[in-house]
């Protein structure tokens, strides 16, 4: 997969195409979802997916970047079927990062020790809004993304969702020129990291939105993480960010809210997401698999 670029060249994502925009502004905006029902598919068995299940969740992904599945609770211990699952839709280059399991599948739930210990999906604490690898360097990018939920917590763990087109669209609507400070090549800068027994990791400068030279699709790297992110040193894009900010703190009408069950999953295009606190029980305890890939999900 090739690295996306710093700011977009043609099309509905460059500058100074206005018509192209309000065409595919117009046609995004006729279609969006009411609530995440709406997104949602139901499974015979998430193990094997039948065409015309495949077609209704490819379709909610071009339209939307996202949908929503749901079907008998696969807990079996293999994770197999979780990328035969993906592979269905074109997902099959898995970013394999430190803290995931050897299958590259991470399992999201609290650990009592370890590493992992000190990363905050992997505890009960909220998760604040962010793309997925928004840490990786550009060439590897998250562009694709599953959830699956084994088990939900006893009480907490509500996801929110916003398709981060219409996040675009909102922020360019509102002032081009928020896009154009945040599709600078060093707007978002993530510093140097080291963990023991890893190789360092240096410092991932990079735009907040970019386009895919190859497919025109846009992309997003964001994190609203105060720590461990360091933001261009520009009136513009502080403009901007302050704008994000607002728009995913409550002024978006456009964000859905879904607190995923057992047999439940998230299929995306590494849309925005947050997830709140939540609380285990000694018989409770929350587990999501988490597959994350350089692809994006295909339509075809």
């Amino acid at each position: 997969m090739t690295a996306q670029t710093a700011g977009p060249p043609r099309g509905p994502f460059a500058p100074d195409d206005a018509a192209a925009y309000t065409r595919w502004r117009d046609a995004k905006l006729a279609h969006l979802p009411a609530r995440p029902d709406d997104l949602l598919v139901e499974l015979a068995d998430p193990r094997a997916v039948t065409a015309a299940e495949r077609a209704a969740l490819a379709e909610r992904c071009r339209r939307h970047n996202m949908a929503l599945f749901v079907g008998p609770v696969v807990a079996d211990g293999t994770r197999d079927w979780l990328r035969a699952f993906a592979r269905t839709f074109g997902l099959d280059d898995l970013d394999s990062n430190m803290l995931a399991d050897e299958d590259g599948i991470s399992p999201l739930t609290v650990a009592a020790d370890g590493p992992r210990r000190a990363y905050i999906p992997y505890t009960d604490r909220p998760l604040s809004w962010h793309t997925d690898g928004y840490y990786n360097p550009l060439h590897r990018p998250v562009r694709g993304l599953v959830l699956y939920t084994v088990q939900d917590a006893a009480e907490g763990g509500e996801n929110a969702l916003l398709d981060h087109e219409l996040a675009y669209i909102a922020l360019r609507d509102a002032d081009p020129g928020h896009i154009a400070a945040l599709s600078q090549p060093d707007a978002m800068t993530i510093p140097p990291n080291a963990e023991p027994g890893q190789p360092p990791r240096p410092a991932q400068p990079g735009p907040v939105f970019s386009v895919d030279p190859l497919t025109g699709a846009l992309h997003m790297r964001y994190t609203a993480r105060v720590r461990h992110v360091v933001w261009k040193d520009d009136p513009a894009v502080t403009a901007a960010v302050a704008a994000l900010n607002g728009l995913l703190n409550g002024g978006c009408p456009w964000v859905l809210r879904h607190r995923m069950a057992p047999g439940q999953g998230l299929l995306c295009n590494n849309v925005l997401h947050n997830r709140t606190g939540f609380r285990d029980a000694p018989d409770r305890t929350r587990l999501v698999y988490r597959a994350r890939f350089h692809d994006r999900v295909s339509a075809a």
